[in-house]
């Protein structure tokens, strides 16, 4: 299907305070967040490439290489292969994040 709208994605919570509306292609998995501030993503690290944190709105404060971050409006995080990383909502937040390959734990 080429054209998706996400109003017509299912949204799932994965964590607690973070949902996400998921979007699979056969590389890379596009993942729409809206969190609730205070929630935690606690520290951890995958196999898969990462341009995170890609905010919307609100404010994400995250730990990635030794250096904590508040990412705003218009800031990114890339997370290389295997490299722990961890965040908090410091308000109510919508990110996009995208992995390759593709997150089949998602699925």
């Amino acid at each position: 299907m080429p054209f998706i709208n996400l109003k017509d994605v299912p949204s799932k919570e994965l964590l607690p305070g973070f949902s996400a509306k998921m979007i699979h292609t056969e590389n890379m998995t596009l993942a729409y967040w809206e969190i609730k501030a205070g929630s935690i993503l606690p520290e951890h690290s995958h196999v898969h490439e990462q341009v995170a944190a890609q905010v919307i709105f609100g404010e994400f404060e995250m730990t990635l290489q030794g250096e904590t971050k508040v990412l705003k409006a218009g800031d990114v995080a890339i997370i290389p292969s295997n490299e722990i990383h961890s965040g908090k909502a410091l308000t109510d937040c919508q990110l996009l994040d995208v992995f390759s390959p593709a997150r089949e734990d998602y699925m």
